[in-house]
């Protein structure tokens, strides 16, 4: 495994003014990975920020074939790379390879198909109502819209998907489609992974004859280089996946500034699971190797997974469900977790959950996790209704392979702790169309409370397409309009621009009246080309 610098990518050139280092860390062994990276200093962060802001309008008006070809060209270079990017992600997160050549296969996939919509170039929602100089009382001026890049963006990387969701993720892939700068702050659990992916970026920039400066990339294990980079008056928002703790806390930065920013915060939840009672009867164990099956994955640890089912302990199928999910718990094996901090705030949560009242353990892993690996045991806990009221701390996620059973007596108690959930990214209702119909109320009142409703399957797993919303209500992220997976996550570095009485040829071309560009645009009320 290659050495790498550990010093911060600051558009062309890189800095290290500060002799406070870190490495990586094997989680597997406890071992430190090659190369001591450098704790970003304020300066290099205002340098950052300041030569993007610099850079954004020489970017901004870049083509939409140019931005498309840097992502096809960031595309084609991380496949080019080889397997070191793979390897050190591997080393970093203890994942298997396997598991990080699919997450390049998703970042790589994400670039491509963002490449494709700013190519077709309907993403800008043109909007042109003509002029009507005789209506009267009052004359009607031509007015034209659409979006504009805002200008630079800082991406902090989330810790369990190293490249999915981190210096090569839909974060930084959308700002650069909407024409915007991008300065990522590295996962200091994954250092080694980051820089690597920053040099694939910087290649590909140079390789298409952009400004070096539309991308950097910081480090830093302290909450000074984060809190340093929202608080730059130049920055123009922020991308942030990972704890309700840390992305709170980069919230209220964003919006205690003397100019205030978005700060989009995706937090995670406790994704519920509802099993009714047509479904129960039909395929329990097949639901239940299912919910194991998506609760075990990744070692548990997405913010998709599932921490509750609910369902009602009297239909016929409960006790089997119950039982064979107690069984395939017993048979997972412990795994190590992503790093000894995930690690210990998962053991703190189970902890916390043997000793809540009202909760009974159902079952874990049968062999003994290895501590020294950081690894973790599968646990299934169990509750009555009455537990769940008594109990609200439940509600809260414990990141890692656990989840609770509640014992419901009626379709009451489901819509009542329905109504109890917090935001959630998703909800999960297992059933038969008749169930539907039943239960239409539970549905209704999951519209309001979760970003995505899946319908007989599992929460874990996210297709990357135009449709998909990874999203919910506070606290799951801060903005439930919003997602940050899926074309639709450029709406969050863009804002509309009126033009108002602008002669054709001042215009963008997306809005000149010629539509030289091809694109779908509304005209007078009605989608026209």
């Amino acid at each position: 495994m290659s050495t790498c610098h550990g010093l911060q990518i600051l558009g062309a050139s890189t800095s290290a003014e500060l002799d406070d280092t870190y490495t990586g860390i094997d989680p597997r062994d406890g071992s430190e990975l090659p190369g001591a990276f450098h704790e970003a200093s304020d300066a290099e962060i205002d340098r950052a920020v300041s030569a993007a802001y610099q850079a954004f309008d020489a970017f901004r008006t870049t083509t939409a074939e140019q931005r498309a070809t840097l992502l096809d060209t960031i595309a084609d270079t991380a496949m080019a790379a080889g397997d070191e990017l793979l390897q050190r992600a591997s080393a970093e997160t203890g994942h298997p390879i396997e598991r990080c050549a699919a997450e390049r296969g998703r970042a790589v996939s994400q670039a491509r198909l963002f490449a494709e919509m700013v190519r077709e170039g309907s993403w800008v929602d043109a909007r042109i109502d003509h002029a009507e100089p005789t209506r009267q009382p009052l004359p009607k001026p031509d007015v034209r819209s659409m979006q504009l890049a805002i200008g630079p963006i800082a991406v902090f990387g989330a810790s369990n998907f190293p490249i999915a969701i981190s210096v090569l993720g839909a974060d930084t892939i959308s700002a650069f489609a909407a024409g915007c700068p991008v300065i990522v702050k590295g996962h200091p659990a994954h250092p080694g992974t980051c820089e690597i992916a920053a040099e694939i970026i910087r290649t590909a920039i140079a390789k298409c004859d952009l400004p070096a400066d539309i991308f950097s990339l910081i480090h830093g294990r302290s909450h000074r280089v984060g809190a340093e980079l929202v608080k730059h008056p130049q920055l123009a928002a922020a991308a942030f996946t990972g704890s309700l703790k840390g992305g709170r806390a980069l919230f209220d930065i964003a919006n205690s500034r003397p100019q205030p920013i978005p700060l989009y915060a995706e937090m995670g939840s406790v994704n519920p699971i509802f099993i009714l009672p047509g479904a129960m009867t039909e395929r329990s164990a097949q639901i239940a190797q299912g919910y194991i099956d998506s609760l075990t994955m990744g070692v548990g640890q997405f913010c998709t997974n599932p921490g509750m089912v609910l369902g009602l302990g009297e239909a016929a199928g409960w006790k089997d469900f119950r039982e064979s999910a107690a069984e395939l718990v017993r048979q997972h094996e412990p795994q190590t977790m992503l790093h000894c901090g995930i690690h210990y705030a998962y053991q703190e949560g189970i902890h916390r959950l043997q000793h809540s009242s009202g909760l009974r353990q159902v079952s874990r892993s049968s062999r003994e996790p290895d501590e020294t690996a950081s690894e973790a045991a599968c646990y299934l806990f169990e509750t009555t209704a009455d537990g769940l009221r008594h109990n609200p701390e439940l509600y809260d996620e414990v990141f890692g392979p656990v989840s609770t059973l509640v014992n419901c007596s009626s379709p009451a108690d489901l819509e009542e702790f329905a109504e109890q959930l917090e935001g959630s990214l998703t909800a999960s209702i297992h059933g038969t169309e008749e169930d539907l119909r039943a239960h239409a109320g539970l549905v209704r009142i999951l519209e309001k409370k979760a970003g995505r409703l899946i319908f007989n399957g599992y929460p874990v797993g996210l297709e990357i397409c135009h449709s998909i919303h990874h999203g919910g209500p506070y606290p799951a992220t801060c903005h439930s309009h919003f997602t940050s997976i899926g074309t639709r996550c450029i709406n969050r570095f863009v804002r509309p621009v009126c033009y108002q009485d602008w002669p054709d040829s001042a215009l963008p071309p997306e809005l000149q009246e010629s539509n030289p560009l091809g694109i779908t645009r509304i005209v007078n009320g009605k989608s026209s080309q």
